[in-house]
């Protein structure tokens, strides 16, 4: 019986260290496809260098710094962390001797992520990457803007390090979309504005600016707000996800940064995770969008006003409307006719072989002097015409002179 019962105990054992090496097994698998919706590897590792090992230099607006060694190497690496002092790396921004971490770190946005997830990326960075040992770089900033202690007081201003708190009333999937754009993902710390003191300016959708784009590191990045000509406005949910997982779809294709994004990242990140971010983007209101009045260009004056008679390429229509193509009138030395038709306007001749007339309206009131110039000079260098363009300031001179003209009738 005695034997029995210790055979049983064995077999209870063996079965808890097999279920304990399973949970194991799958924390830390978990947590090796969250580092890939985090985009670690991205910034930890420098062209050339081993996975994770740091190095990769980051331009700031006071000097370069460099990521830092995130294998569990114990003596360059974070291999002494624990679960807490990883978690306050990620959440607070302190690193376990308690020096200040810079903002480039994304814990702004890595503050969201919970409990759960934040296990499963610490039993990744322990168990699931090769320890490297290489000597974290120190900054190029020059002292005394290299001081760390003042970072205390910008986490104090600008630091929210609570947990995301699901949105009552949206969906299961929009929330999780939310969460992984606000967390994870960390969108906002390229795609938000910046303030004076390199804080983002929003670190969720409940603040203005949150996602409308911002310059950083020499690139732009975009609004991703549903803003119709600068954002996502006119993307489906589906193209959002295809130009995640493929870098293109049928409007752009990634570049710079974001093409790294994508590779690193995105590609990897489940097709029903990317919906969700896909949901929770746009169901963001359009914001954030320059004022902008649109440039019209020669071409465009001339598609405007000018094509509907004169035909896209130049040619008219027989002796109704005269061509402009190959028109050794558009092409003359001196403009002055051809801008004095323009304001004016004209009217064909009647004739006994043509007995009916055809007349042109003047743009004098509709079009600037200078839009008058891109016109002209769009006509005198299109279609194979050769030309010298003509500039406002001739425009303004035959503009002056019919005034005077009807001034003396």
């Amino acid at each position: 019986m005695k034997l029995m019962n210790t055979l049983g105990l064995f077999a209870l054992l063996a079965a808890a260290q097999t279920t304990l090496a399973t949970a194991d097994t799958d924390s830390v698998r978990r947590g090796a496809y969250l580092a890939r919706v985090s985009d670690c590897i991205a910034c930890h590792s420098a062209p050339g260098g081993k996975p994770n090992a740091g190095g990769l230099a980051m331009d700031t607006p006071v000097g370069k710094i460099y990521s830092t060694n995130i294998t569990p190497d114990k003596e360059t690496g974070i291999g002494d962390y624990s679960y807490e002092d990883f978690a306050r790396a990620l959440r607070q921004g302190v690193a376990k001797d308690g020096h200040s971490l810079y903002p480039a770190m994304p814990y702004t946005s890595f503050a969201r992520i919970n409990d759960a997830d934040m296990r499963d990326l610490y039993a990744y960075f322990m168990r699931g990457v090769a320890p490297v040992a290489q000597d974290n770089r120190d900054s190029d900033i020059p002292w005394p803007l290299s001081m760390r202690w003042p970072l205390a007081l910008w986490r104090w201003f600008f630091h929210d390090d609570s947990a995301y708190q699901p949105t009552a009333g949206q969906s299961a999937q929009w929330n999780r979309g939310a969460y992984l754009v606000q967390g994870m993902a960390h969108c906002g710390t390229c795609h938000t504005p910046r303030g004076a003191a390199f804080q983002e300016t929003a670190l969720t959708d409940k603040k203005p600016g949150y996602l409308t784009g911002s310059q950083l590191a020499g690139w732009y990045a975009g609004n991703l707000t549903g803003d119709a000509r600068e954002g996502l406005g006119g993307w489906s949910a589906e193209e959002l996800v295809e130009y995640l997982q493929k870098g293109r779809n049928r409007y752009t294709a990634a570049f710079g940064p974001m093409a790294e994004v994508v590779h690193y990242s995105t590609q990897h990140v489940s097709h029903d995770d990317l919906t969700a971010m896909a949901v929770y983007l746009k169901s963001l209101p359009g914001a954030g969008a320059a004022d902008v009045k649109p440039v019209r260009t020669g071409s465009a004056l001339f598609f405007e006003n000018c094509a509907t008679c004169h035909q896209a390429n130049g040619q008219g229509h027989d002796n109704v409307v005269p061509a402009l193509a190959g028109s050794s009138a558009v092409m003359a030395r001196d403009a002055t006719s051809l801008i004095r038709v323009v304001l004016e306007g004209g009217v064909n001749t009647r004739t006994s072989h043509l007995p009916w007339e055809y007349s042109m309206p003047g743009y004098a009131q509709q079009l600037s002097n200078q839009e008058v110039a891109d016109v002209l000079s769009y006509m005198r260098q299109s279609w194979g015409n050769a030309a010298s363009p003509v500039d406002a300031d001739q425009v303004a001179e035959v503009r002056g002179a019919i005034a005077k003209t009807s001034q003396a009738q």
